[in-house]
């Protein structure tokens, strides 16, 4: 499994240097110099304080949230096809449109998208943050969006308030929203499923009938949005899960890691992870969008780019 991180900086606004000015240190004090009074030395700690403050929190709502990691990565698989070998599978995730993202934000992301020439694309849940609504005026956006092997989707906990609706504008954009069902991709002679469940915590997660007409030994991906349940599915014939949910914990701090991650995904919060038993491979992509604060802080929105090979 090889790593790749790629950076797409936020648009931030550049300074011009129009000249260069040398600068000499003072001679050294030899004694007698002018000493701080605990008045200066408490009012430039707090000016200190409060401008890091200020500057991390803009950094946080301004930047961050806006600064796109491209990761790629190359996983391989015993069980999968040769016609399938060199698969471009595009995963993004946790878009929350209606809160911190909107279509322009979504335009962003998919050109990003295009650029990466996908075979799959999987969304793995929570398109809008509260309102089926509030995915209308991005249908067009995500109905630009062509992968020659499918575009797949499945629903997060956030989209539950009307699903009806939700899906019928996904199938609008094209997607294949798969609610504990498979769908058998085929190509060259040979067929790879891909699996969808329902929410864990709003919907009723069912991996055995998703797998009733999936012939046995077949190659099988799966989209679960929350991570966690990777524990469960383990005991079923998958080969890979994509999940969201956890944003990563959208804040980090140092040494500490996620500060906060919702029930689902206490246990596989970011990147790559394998099972206990089983050492499936499970992937959590850290989302697009925000939730509850419009903050990310060591924790920047991610589009993840698999290449598939055969071991």
């Amino acid at each position: 499994m090889n790593k790749k991180s790629s950076g797409v900086s936020p648009d931030l606004p550049a300074a011009a240097v129009e000249g260069s000015t040398q600068y000499s240190a003072p001679p050294a004090q030899t004694g007698g110099g002018r000493k701080i009074t605990r008045r200066q030395f408490l009012t430039r700690g707090a000016a200190t304080i409060l401008g890091a403050g200020l500057l991390t929190s803009g950094y946080a709502w301004k930047g961050e949230p806006n600064w796109l990691d491209i990761t790629r990565l190359e996983l391989s698989f015993k069980d999968l096809p040769s016609a399938f070998a060199g698969t471009r599978l595009v995963h993004f995730s946790d878009v929350h449109l209606g809160f911190n993202k909107d279509v322009h934000d979504l335009k962003r992301l998919a050109g990003h998208i295009r650029e990466a020439q996908p075979d799959i694309i999987c969304f793995t849940g929570d398109i809008v943050d509260s309102y089926a609504e509030d995915l209308t005026e991005s249908v067009p956006v995500l109905a630009g969006l062509s992968a020659p092997l499918g575009k797949y989707a499945i629903l997060g906990n956030h989209d539950y308030k009307n699903t009806e609706l939700l899906t019928r504008l996904l199938n609008e954009a094209g997607f294949r929203v798969l609610r504990n069902q498979s769908y058998l991709v085929k190509q060259g002679g040979a067929s790879i499923a891909v699996t969808g469940l329902d929410d864990m915590l709003h919907g009723k997660p069912d991996p055995r009938a998703a797998l009733k007409d999936v012939p046995e030994g077949m190659f099988t991906l799966l989209m679960m949005h929350e991570p966690d349940y990777a524990d469960t599915v383990e005991a079923y014939p998958f080969h890979l899960q994509l999940s969201g949910h956890s944003h990563g914990g959208q804040i980090r701090l140092p040494f500490v890691g996620a500060a906060y991650t919702p029930y689902g995904s206490n246990k596989y919060i970011s990147g790559l992870y394998y099972t206990d038993k089983k050492r499936m491979p499970v992937y959590v992509n850290r989302g697009f969008g925000e939730t509850y604060m419009p903050l990310r802080f060591m924790c920047r929105p991610e589009l993840t780019i698999f290449t598939l090979r055969r071991a």
